[in-house]
């Protein structure tokens, strides 16, 4: 048996044992999405009436685990880097907390201290005859609260790819091993409509051949990806990676090759899709899996030229700020990467972002286009970052842009239904 082999013998253990580990007071980071290791997690949940001061601290959790609990909350509470559907009744309900930052820079938080870290646990790969995981589902934030934390967990699954990149860890750097086989979580593609596929097609009109893509996630982004399988020597280079982007591999129009930073190689930081999906991680030597802080980086992304951003918001003002995250002031989502890659595909050579929304909210009664964000709207992207904004009834190019010149353009794609009450308030503001 080999050492590596000896030190995994004595650090596999059952659930319950592993997450004895856990403190009261302590910090628990949990990866993005599928990295969540539920085995570990329902463990937690059932110890939680004996612990005290816990904090659980993950970016889009996909499972509603017994822990996310208000009864519960002063044994275990979560804080959010991004709600999803499990946690965001919670944050609008104000029992889960939220974290407000980009999602580039939370390795940086976690690094300077700034945002705790004393306990990882995460899905993991089955380990190589050197020693070492794969935490190829979401390297993320997880590798910086690696070099933080007093314990680290994993969860060891043979369903987990072993992936390329900047995301193993090794044996000797684990407190306790907790073996699993379940199916991996899948997530589906969103649905597409007559709508989503418009502003899909005016998107993929203004991608060339060449271009490098970070595509958000949501049923807009994938009906840009659904038009562009006839493009040619396309890259990716994202935060996530799912059945979209996958689609486009198989279709010859990804091929990574006129890529002018990391040429040949898929670049993302977490995978959301289905088993197919996870299986072509396993192994790729065409795709990496890498911390946020440098797939996110807005000056390494960057220096992909081409490099187009697909970012969706819930509302747009007149002169172009963008509140993607919140109802007014009530939570909905959070930052993730889309100032990120906007500010990324700004300076890249030949790059652009794009911004993409329906023109209406509840069956056409309101307008996504407003004169001024909705009182208390947590700004997402700014002003002076924006450029193209896409609905289903065309494209406005801010960049360069005076106020009034944004204004008409942002009307001018609006619902018309809308237009004539935007005029006004424009004439009201100014703007017109």
């Amino acid at each position: 048996m080999s050492a590596a082999q000896t030190l995994y013998e004595q650090k596999r253990m059952m659930a319950t044992d592993a997450v004895g580990l856990v403190r009261d007071g302590d910090t628990i980071v949990v990866p993005t999405g599928v990295g969540e290791p539920p085995a570990l997690l329902h463990a937690l949940s059932e110890r939680r009436h004996m612990l005290h001061d816990v904090t659980v601290s993950q970016i889009l959790p996909l499972r509603k685990f017994a822990y996310l609990d208000p009864e519960t909350r002063a044994n275990i509470r979560h804080d959010a880097y991004f709600f999803g559907g499990a946690t965001r009744a919670g944050g609008q309900a104000g029992w889960v907390d939220y974290v407000p930052a980009y999602f580039s820079e939370l390795p940086m938080l976690i690094d300077r201290g700034l945002t705790p870290a004393d306990v990882v646990v995460s899905m993991a790969s089955p380990m190589d005859e050197h020693g070492y995981f794969s935490l190829s589902l979401a390297p993320d934030y997880t590798m910086a609260a690696i070099r933080r934390a007093r314990v680290v967990l994993l969860e060891v699954n043979p369903n987990v790819p072993f992936a390329n990149g900047d995301c193993h860890i090794h044996v000797s750097q684990v407190a306790g091993l907790v073996e699993s086989d379940e199916p991996l979580f899948e997530v589906g593609l969103p649905q597409i409509g007559p709508v989503q596929e418009a502003i899909g097609k005016y998107v993929a009109d203004l991608i060339d051949d060449g271009s490098t893509l970070q595509i958000g996630y949501g049923g807009i982004p994938d009906a840009v990806v659904m038009q562009l399988q006839h493009k040619r020597d396309l890259g990716i280079h994202t935060e996530m990676i799912g059945d979209g982007i996958l689609s486009l591999i198989e279709s010859g129009a990804v091929t990574n090759r006129r890529k002018t930073f990391m040429p040949g190689k898929l670049v993302a930081t977490f995978a959301l899709g289905s088993q197919r999906l996870y299986r072509a991680l396993h192994r790729n030597p065409a795709i990496e899996m890498h911390p946020v802080d440098f797939t996110n980086d807005p000056y390494l992304a960057a220096r992909n030229d081409k490099l187009c951003a697909i970012n969706a918001t819930l509302q747009i003002d007149l002169i172009g700020q963008c509140g993607s995250e919140s109802l007014g002031h009530v939570p909905y989502s959070g930052t993730g990467g889309q100032v990120d890659f906007v500010r990324a595909a700004n300076r890249s050579k030949g790059g652009k972002a794009f911004i993409v929304l329906p023109s209406t909210a509840k069956d056409g009664t309101v307008s996504r286009i407003a004169p001024v964000l909705s009182p208390g709207t947590h700004v997402t992207t700014s002003k002076n970052d924006i450029n193209y904004v896409v609905t289903e009834y065309g494209v406005a190019e801010l960049r360069g842009k005076t106020a009034r010149q944004r204004a008409e353009a942002l009307i001018g794609i609006a619902h018309p239904d809308f237009r004539g009450e935007l005029r006004e308030a424009a004439r009201r503001m100014n703007l017109a």
